[in-house]
């Protein structure tokens, strides 16, 4: 197939698209994933819904209140935690909290914090929750654990993960962080794309 016919087919219908990502090669599949992390759209407002209930932000989309009432979230997950700011800021506002201390380093590990954010994730949207999910800036952090959630909880590749957030969303996780999304789907699916 040629590359023109890739990008037709990309342009026409984005998740369907079928990037051929060589998963044994791992830095050529980091370079492979970060083409498709920057063809397309970047669309990026404080809060962009990326699935049905679920957004990813920055931090000033989670330090309004407003905004968070008017929206009507439920359930907020700090990719940026620290002790400036805690669970103790929604008090009040019916919204549960949960706060990772990541840092949007490549030399990071983002992977331990996999399963845990998943689960929540997948608790607030089974329970008919709204939730948001951010970082800093809304690219990186967040990104990656909703990346990871669709991968461990809607059965998605990696691929089909990436196409369906930036649907919603520009994002750009570090490399550090591409290598652990790429160890997931070896895990979840083999060298398969």
């Amino acid at each position: 197939m040629s590359s023109r016919t890739k990008l037709s087919e990309w342009r026409s219908d984005p998740r369907s698209y079928k990037a051929e990502i060589d998963f044994s090669s791992p830095g050529l599949a980091v370079m492979e994933v970060e083409r498709l992390l920057f063809a397309g759209r970047a669309i990026n407002s404080s809060a962009n819904e990326v699935w049905p209930r679920l957004y990813i932000g920055d931090m000033d989309s989670a330090e309004n209140r407003s905004e968070l009432r008017r929206r009507n979230f439920t359930h907020v997950l700090n990719c940026a935690h620290s002790s400036r700011r805690g669970a103790e800021f929604y008090d009040g506002m019916g919204i549960t909290y949960l706060g990772i201390e990541a840092h949007d380093s490549p030399a990071y590990d983002m992977s331990v914090n996999f399963d845990t954010a998943a689960a929540f994730i997948h608790s607030a949207l089974r329970g008919g929750g709204k939730i948001l999910v951010h970082c800093h800036v809304g690219v990186s952090r967040s990104a990656t654990i909703v990346l990871a959630y669709m991968m461990l909880k809607q059965n998605m590749t990696l691929v089909e993960a990436i196409n369906t957030v930036k649907e919603g969303r520009g994002i750009i996780p570090n490399k550090g962080f591409l290598r652990q999304l790429i160890d997931l789907h070896i895990k979840l699916y083999g060298y398969r794309s």
